[in-house]
Order: structure tokens, then C-alpha cells, then sequence
């Protein structure tokens, strides 16, 4: 039987610009064989000067050198313009956008001019919803037709599916989460490089580490977590994994003398290089102002870690506060030391939530799971 032949719209990807809606992509189509769907995917350049190769089960044609002001507005037209002689030449059986920005407005004009091409929307945004409206007021009205022109739509979380509604989706729409790789993250790390990193970090005993691993955005309200020290004990420090444009100011943030020497930042860190990490931290927090799921605070419940976080978005569908995690109020330091205190100072209270958080997670959050679940989707 001829496999059905799917083109992917995705504004970034592999090997340059990942995040957690490049990491879903890349888990499912690389557990999907392609005698049962073979992928393309038309996506932005990352500066290498590569237009086509081949990343796991997708063939990626990219348009643009990089991502700079210009190619960033035009994706969507040279997203569409490449999908048109793609599809003249491949015939394909489905349309499949990965975000409702500059992938859907290209897969909307690919819907316009085929009909009769199924045109699937996958929603992963982790930014706030109104971005739409505050590009102009000429975008927001051909956006919403991005949501009424899908014909079949998944979302993370029910946030995000319910948002689908309000924007006028009149199709079905399926929550499918993203997972982790529970065995990758919950094998323990072996002691001999857990120790060699605490001594690279200087974790003293007695030393209790907070971890955030994400992109330094607005949104993901690490400054934050840096106020929040001046509210707890000196030996309680800070691990910030990741980079983004708020990094520098961060960094500022950081050397005032309240904060003393306890935030130390390490940069990007790939998937495969996490775990140990995970394995020298003691709670993982993030308080996210907006969030669509948040993949991470996944991660560091399979690593055995607590996690406070902020009940925003996506994230009460995961996190139950006082049984999978513990919640603060959002853009309080205050309130997100309170909590690190309070798992320092109930242990119970802490092996408790560490443990369902586990159990959750080896239950409902594993990529064979979601897998099944969005092949059905791809497959309809």
C-alpha cells in the first residue's frame, strides 16, 4: 500500500533552533515509518546555506539564508510559494502545521489554493495568545482563518484547546499532549559524573540548587526566580540552562549584591545533555507568565525533581498543586520562595509529590502514547 505523503509547515527546526514544538516533531515522525507516511517539511534557513537534507524521517527544504527581520516576515509567502512547486511535483495527501504563526499563515494560503488538500493544525504555543492582535489590526481577522479553514486540529492542553474554539474552529479538535523520553530521564545518572559536575558547579554540602532549563524570554519569568533568592538562605543557589534575548539583562540582574555569588548560568544544554543537571539540582522551577504545555517541567518530574511552577496555560492539565508540584502566584519572588522552602522544610511532603508527579508522568506522558494518538490524526 502507497504511504500517505505529508508536508510539514514549521517556522524553525532542527539542528540550529529547537524547542519543544521542534523536539515533538522530531520524536513523532521518527516513530512513524515511512511505509505509512512519509514527510517533507518546508521551514525557515539557520545560516548554514543548507536548502535540503534529511533529519530523521523528514526531508527539509528551507527557504531563506537565515533568520533575520526580513525572511522572519516573508516566511509565510516563500513558505508557500516552495509548498506549491513541492506539491506539483509530489501530490500530497495532508498539510500539517506545527503553530498558528508564521507556519499557519503559510499553510492557510497552501488551504486557499488546494481545498481539497486536508490541512491539519497542531497548537504549541507557549507565548501569550494575543500576539496576533498586536502585529496590527489587519492580521488578526486572515489569522483567525488560519483556525476556521484547519481541518482537524490538536492542541497540548485543553488551554490551548479551548482557545482554538474562540478563535472560530469549527473542526474537531483533539488534545494531544507532548511527552518525554521517560526512560532517558528517569534513569539515574551514574554517581561518578553527578559528582564530577557538582565540583565543576561548586555544589558544596549543603548547597540546595534550583534548576530552570528554557528559552530566556519575558515570558518564562526568570528574573523572577534571581529575586526570589534574596528571600531564602545563602546556600540556596541557581542553575539557569538556556539562552534567549533576555540573557544580558539577566546577567545584570544577577551581580547585584543581594543575590550574592548564587546564580550561575551555563548556557544552551541539548536534551541529551540535561539529565545530569536534573541529577545535581534539588527543585526545578520555572514561573512561567504564559505557558501552552511546558515540556520541561515534564522532564524534571521524570528526573525525580519537584517542581514549582505557576498555574498558567497548559500547566494545571499536569500539575496538580500539592500532588505532582507545587504552584505560586504568578510574578511573585515571594511566593516562589515560599514554596522552595516549604519543600525544603517538609521532606514528606517533597518524597510525596515526587513520587505521584513519577508515576504521572510514566503513565500519560510517554512518546509511544502520543504517538498513536497523532498518527490516528495524521492518518484520518
Amino acid at each position: 500500500m502507497k504511504p500517505r505523503r505529508i508536508l510539514i509547515f514549521s517556522f524553525a527546526y532542527y539542528p540550529r533552533f529547537v524547542g519543544g514544538a521542534e523536539v515533538a516533531v522530531k520524536e513523532i515522525t521518527d516513530r512513524i515509518s515511512p511505509s505509512e507516511i512519509e514527510f517533507d517539511m518546508v521551514t525557515i534557513g539557520d545560516g548554514r546555506g543548507v536548502r535540503e537534507e534529511k533529519i530523521g524521517n523528514v526531508t527539509v527544504h528551507r527557504v531563506f539564508k537565515g533568520m533575520s527581520f526580513l525572511p522572519k516576515l516573508f516566511f509565510p509567502f516563500a513558505a508557500y510559494f516552495k509548498s506549491k512547486k513541492l506539491h506539483k511535483k509530489d501530490r500530497y495527501d495532508a498539510t500539517w502545521s506545527i503553530m498558528a504563526n508564521r507556519a499557519g499563515f503559510a499553510a492557510l494560503f497552501f488551504k486557499w489554493m488546494h481545498p481539497e488538500v486536508p490541512f491539519i493544525l497542531t497548537l504549541q504555543e507557549g507565548d501569550p495568545l494575543d500576539y496576533p492582535t498586536k502585529r496590527g489590526w489587519m492580521v488578526a481577522p486572515i489569522f483567525k482563518y488560519i483556525f476556521r479553514k484547519a481541518d482537524r486540529i490538536t492542541a497540548l492542553s485543553r488551554f490551548l484547546a479551548d482557545w482554538a474554539k474562540q478563535m472560530g474552529a469549527i473542526c474537531p479538535v483533539t488534545i494531544v499532549p507532548n511527552a518525554v523520553d521517560y526512560g532517558f530521564f528517569s534513569k539515574p545518572v551514574p554517581v561518578a559524573e553527578v559528582s564530577a559536575l557538582k565540583e565543576k558547579l561548586g555544589k558544596k554540602p549543603g548547597d540546595v540548587f534550583l534548576i530552570t532549563t528554557s528559552r530566556l524570554v519575558v515570558k518564562n519569568a526568570v528574573g523572577d526566580i534571581i529575586e526570589a533568592l534574596q528571600y531564602l538562605p545563602s546556600n540556596v543557589k541557581l542553575l539557569i540552562l538556556g539562552q534567549g534575548p533576555e540573557e544580558e539583562d539577566l546577567r545584570v540582574k544577577a551581580t547585584d549584591p543581594k543575590f550574592g555569588d548564587r546564580v550561575t548560568f551555563v548556557g544552551f544544554v541539548d536534551h541529551l545533555g540535561m539529565p545530569p543537571y536534573l541529577a545535581v539540582s534539588d527543585i526545578f522551577t520555572r514561573p512561567s507568565l504564559s505557558e501552552g504545555f511546558g515540556a520541561s517541567f515534564v522532564e524534571a518530574m521524570a528526573a525525580g525533581i519537584p517542581v514549582i511552577t505557576t498555574p498558567v496555560g497548559g500547566i494545571p492539565d499536569f500539575l496538580i498543586d500539592g500532588e505532582t508540584g507545587l504552584f505560586c502566584d504568578v510574578g511573585n519572588p515571594r511566593s516562589i520562595a515560599q514554596k522552595v522552602e516549604k519543600l525544603l522544610k517538609d521532606p514528606e511532603s517533597r518524597t510525596y509529590i515526587v513520587s505521584t508527579a513519577k508515576k504521572m508522568v510514566e503513565t500519560k506522558y510517554q512518546w509511544g502514547t502520543v504517538v498513536e494518538q497523532m498518527k490516528k490524526v495524521l492518518k484520518s
